[in-house]
């Protein structure tokens, strides 16, 4: 038998409703500041690259250690702002990728554990419709479905007549 119960640790109704409502604060704190970009827009402002972050930071260490070399025409205090803003949002998203790959690889360790059961199941249920056991063959034409044969799908276990 291959290995199941990978993930056997499971949030509680208070820990999961305490994460929604940490999601939702999130979302409440944010809303102020998110826009939705058109394709066009995304495209056309872009992500500026980390050459251009370098860039970007040099000028701003410039502007920081030797304000006298500053442009005049340059909104400093607007700049300071969007400096500001953009490091906090980078901290942020980079942390919340992190608990999004964590969130996944949990709930992968899940799915595989309840991929795992369901065929424990499916083998049993072609067992049981083999001795035609009283609601077992509907179940096992019902289930049958989701292991059409072709080359892309998963074999389903040996069938028993």
């Amino acid at each position: 038998m291959g290995l199941t119960n990978l993930n056997s640790t499971h949030l509680s109704s208070a820990k999961i409703t305490a994460a929604q409502d940490a999601i939702a604060a999130l979302e409440s704190a944010i809303a102020e500041i998110t826009i939705n970009l058109s394709a066009d827009e995304r495209k056309r402002y872009g992500s500026i690259n980390e050459q251009n972050k370098l860039f970007v930071n040099k000028v701003n260490d410039y502007n920081q250690s030797q304000p006298n070399l500053s442009s005049p025409e340059v909104d400093w205090d607007e700049f300071n702002r969007d400096h500001s803003s953009r490091n906090n949002m980078e901290t942020m998203i980079s942390r919340l990728e992190s608990v999004i790959t964590r969130l996944n690889n949990a709930k992968t360790l899940h799915d595989y554990d309840n991929y795992q059961s369901a065929l424990v199941d499916y083998s049993f249920t072609t067992y049981k419709a083999g001795t035609s056991a009283t609601g077992f063959e509907d179940k096992y034409k019902d289930l049958k479905q989701f292991f059409v044969k072709n080359s892309t799908s998963t074999a389903p276990p040996a069938e028993k007549k």
